[in-house]
């Protein structure tokens, strides 16, 4: 039976992180992690106090900060062969949506064996849970601490590779919102942006529900008041905890409500041109919202409300997703200020190139209109 509301992670909200990892170690009795971290987080003063509180315990940890922006299949296996090589008994990710998905795929691979983390992919249904994983975000943006999919780039072909399974999911979530405050501002709006189109997509996609329709919506709120809030004071620390709680709550929903074409333009594109994969979802938002609307008029109309816009009484279905894509690129654009695409350099041409790509990713087939090659073109017509 596909039920629609699951929650497999342990969450934990706190101001004290080394305390509240501590506890979970003696709680599970795991005595030598695995720490993937981003190696800038390496010199943070809660970090140092993370590991000191380690070391004053007596647990004696490995440290693996090799991980850079969409990580490949090298760099997962590499870590996979450094916890066999120290006999660790479990894995800590420290960092954003690159180093929670690298320490997933790590954890997979060292709880149900094989050489590579090649070898799960597309398998919907690992053997058993992959347990003793526990994620700290320091971004607000990709949710992976709580989503059952991550995605590891395969850097021969240039193309994402999704692994999807509830049991590839962390054990524990640890949601620390002072690890944000020196998170720089293009990637605070890139990475609230992707939580938004988790949102988006999800409230959009085949997969939806009555259920996950009510939480998307509070996402998409959540978002729309409190990322400007952050953008202008980084250090707004009410506004980071609800940023961080939202992104985690996008993770959530994609377990029970997927996402569609935003995503799949956002992961062949983003390979492909190597755009951070929340920049690519918000250039993608604007052509999902639009021909969207042509089956969902009423979703995307209550999106509208939530980013502010007004409608005439004899709106049609077009005109709705016009008025909500523009009122989306007003959001992106101007409160927020997101680098804009004009300045990756790529031609419309380039981008039209990639209609049979995208038409084929995995993600495409949640969409709920019919993708034709006609309707691709012109979403791809106004990426950006």
């Amino acid at each position: 039976m596909d039920f629609k509301f699951e929650q497999h992670v342990k969450v934990k909200v706190t101001n004290d992180l080394s305390k509240t990892i501590l506890d979970i170690l003696n709680l599970k009795k795991y005595k030598k992690p695995f720490i993937v971290v981003e190696k800038f987080l390496l010199d943070m003063p809660v970090v140092k106090e993370f590991f000191n509180t380690l070391r004053e315990n007596s647990i004696e940890f490995i440290t693996y900060d090799e991980v850079l922006p969409n990580p490949t299949v090298r760099m997962v296996d590499e870590g996979v062969t450094k916890f066999k090589e120290n006999h660790c008994d479990s894995v800590i990710a420290i960092g954003g949506g690159s180093i929670i998905d690298t320490a997933r795929g790590i954890n997979v691979v060292r709880t149900l064996g094989g050489s590579s983390i090649k070898e799960y992919v597309n398998e919907r249904e690992l053997s058993k849970p992959c347990e003793g994983l526990i994620s700290v975000p320091s971004t607000s943006g990709t949710g992976s601490e709580l989503s059952n999919t991550f995605v590891i780039t395969d850097e021969d072909k240039k193309e994402k590779l999704a692994v999807i399974s509830d049991n590839a999911v962390s054990e524990f979530a640890v949601l620390y919102p002072k690890l944000t405050l020196t998170v720089p501002t293009q990637s605070t709006i890139a990475t609230g942006l992707d939580a938004f189109t988790h949102a988006l997509e999800g409230y959009t996609s085949t997969l939806s529900s009555p259920i996950t329709d009510a939480i998307c919506e509070k996402i998409m709120y959540l978002i729309v008041k409190y990322l400007p809030k952050v953008v202008k004071n980084g250090n707004d620390i009410e506004a980071r905890e609800r940023m961080m709680v939202a992104a985690a709550m996008g993770g959530w929903t994609m377990n029970s409500a997927g996402t569609h074409i935003g995503h799949s333009q956002a992961h062949i594109l983003g390979a492909k041109y190597n755009i951070t994969h929340g920049a690519a979802c918000a250039y993608a938002a604007p052509g999902t919202i639009q021909y969207t609307a042509n089956v969902e008029p009423k979703k995307i109309k209550e999106v509208g409300y939530i980013l502010g816009a007004e409608f005439p009484e004899d709106v049609t279905d077009f005109e709705i997703g016009s008025i909500v894509s523009e009122k989306f690129r007003n959001f992106r654009d101007e409160t927020l200020g997101l680098k804009p695409f004009s300045s990756y350099g790529i031609s419309r041409e380039e981008i039209l190139s990639n209609i049979e790509e995208v038409k084929k990713e995995q993600f495409a087939i949640n969409a709920p209109i019919k993708l034709d090659t006609k309707t691709m073109n012109d979403i791809l017509e106004v990426f950006g």
